[in-house]
């Protein structure tokens, strides 16, 4: 892939936009870039090789190696795999699954260290991302001890919409990207749970939901 393709790549990713043409185009020459189907696994720890991710096009659950629990959900024009800069143990623990075709582009970790201490809004910018996943993560326990299962299950419904869909005349909608279970565990409850609440939802008119798409009907 020639580093032009790989420059419009990056484009779209607010971490590179102080970054100068140049010194993206030196970056661009580092970068690998590959087509994913959706359900395909990235192994984000293999055979001692750790890599940063760019994701250009799709979703992609990060979750747990052993028990293939999902821990957060990552949108388009975001990066993955940062967890190996901070914490290389922990990020071993850890895979991406692609939730439908992509695109993604990675590095590997070294090059990043390399490239974050010749320029200090690359590296800032990383370390701010990682600090938002560690607070999200945070929540998530938070809600644990002080919400119930509704709330929290509702909760994320919403933030999921906003976050991964877009407005659309009287309504906020998102492709539905996640499987009940999927939900069951990025909210701590049951996959029983989910459906009664889900079911509640839209008998109570705040979302509607089918196959492919979920929509939030009370903006």
């Amino acid at each position: 892939m020639n580093a032009l393709t790989k420059y419009w790549f990056l484009e779209g990713f607010d971490l590179f936009k102080k970054l100068e043409k140049s010194s993206l185009m030196q970056m661009c020459e580092l970068l690998e870039m590959e087509y994913f189907d959706r359900g395909k696994t990235i192994e984000l720890h293999n055979r001692g090789k750790k890599s940063i991710y760019f994701l250009k096009k799709g979703a992609v659950k990060i979750a747990d190696r052993t028990n293939n629990t999902a821990k957060f959900i990552v949108k388009k024009g975001n990066l993955f795999g940062e967890r190996s800069l901070y914490d290389k143990e922990a990020a071993a623990e850890e895979m991406a699954i692609t939730l439908e075709d992509s695109i993604i582009c990675h590095i590997e970790s070294n090059q990043m260290e390399t490239l974050m201490e010749k320029h200090n809004s690359l590296k800032n910018g990383i370390l701010k991302l990682y600090g938002i996943r560690i607070k999200k993560l945070e929540r998530r326990l938070q809600d644990l001890i002080y919400k119930d299962s509704a709330t929290r299950i509702k909760e994320f419904i919403i933030d999921y919409i906003h976050e991964f869909g877009e407005k659309k005349n009287d309504r906020f909608v998102a492709k539905n990207l996640l499987s009940h279970k999927e939900i069951a565990n990025l909210t701590n409850t049951s996959r029983q749970t989910v459906s009664n609440i889900l079911s509640n939802l839209r008998k109570e008119r705040l979302i509607d939901y089918g196959s492919g798409h979920i929509s939030l009907l009370k903006i």
